[in-house]
């Protein structure tokens, strides 16, 4: 039995309540694997609408199209998109289930599968690109890591990619919570003692070719990034597979809580 079973991007009235330590507690939710409404609830809305997501994203997610490659959802099919278990509306319609099992579809140039907003435009016409060096470019994300995969009970939860790979990312290895830089997993340790479905507020903010990185509203890490094709990324990137994490199934998977996300650039 997987011990990391506890189960929990929001408006921005959601985001400031994390300011206090006894509210943000107290909306910390055990969630099973299912989302079904409560017996006799009115059924929640689409996940998008749940947390009032922008346009300005497209979802990748771990099941195989007929070509193989894993299945992307564009706007403007994402606004009432719903696929459970592994894009779904959490029980209580505040938040998003993002899944994605050790056997699902990956996408190019990733041994790992993926239930991942992608950044895009804001219309959500073509993909985000944006440069380290011009500007200020900022995500700030509310999410709950809520499942592990075993064996390898690794999952990343919000990042910045460039032209080739992940630049800096919030990733969590059983209890412990670190920011990545580049290929740097443990570049900084946020906390050791991390519990699954706990809430917390993530923040990158991009300028002069570096990212800051913020973890509850505190600066945790500072990376250098000079880039000139960036963009956000939200959601569940797990990071086991079937040549490291068994069972080789379904059963098998890493899970966030998505309850908010903002893009900025200026």
């Amino acid at each position: 039995m997987n011990k990391y079973v506890r189960s929990s991007m929001t408006s921005r009235r959601n985001l400031a309540l994390l300011a206090s330590p006894l509210l943000a507690a107290a909306l910390i939710t055990a969630v099973p694997g299912a989302s079904a409404a409560p017996a006799g609830a009115a059924a929640c809305p689409a996940p998008a609408e749940a947390i009032g997501l922008s346009t300005g994203w497209k979802l990748q997610l771990p099941l195989p199209t007929s070509s193989g490659s894993p299945q992307e959802v564009k706007q403007p099919a994402l606004a009432t998109y719903s696929k459970s278990p592994w894009f779904t509306t959490k029980s209580t319609c505040d938040a998003i289930l993002m899944r994605a099992a050790v056997n699902g579809a990956t996408t190019s140039n990733t041994g790992y599968p993926r239930s991942e907003l992608r950044e895009m435009t804001a219309d959500g016409s073509s993909t985000a690109s944006w440069s380290s060096t011009s500007g200020t470019h900022t995500m700030v994300f509310d999410e709950a890591i809520t499942h592990l995969p075993e064996d390898k009970p690794h999952v990343m939860a919000g990042q910045i990619h460039d032209e080739t790979s992940d630049v800096t990312s919030f990733r969590l290895e059983g209890t412990n919570l670190y920011v990545t830089s580049y290929n740097t997993t443990h570049y900084k340790l946020v906390t050791s003692n991390y519990q699954l479905g706990t809430r917390f507020e993530g923040k990158f903010v991009v300028h002069d070719g570096q990212v800051d990185v913020y973890y509850n509203g505190t600066l945790q890490a500072t990376v250098d990034a000079d880039f000139g094709s960036g963009y956000f990324k939200a959601g569940d990137y797990t990071q086991a597979n079937c040549n490291n994490s068994s069972p080789c199934d379904t059963s098998n998977y890493g899970e966030v809580a998505l309850y908010g996300a903002e893009v900025t650039h200026s």
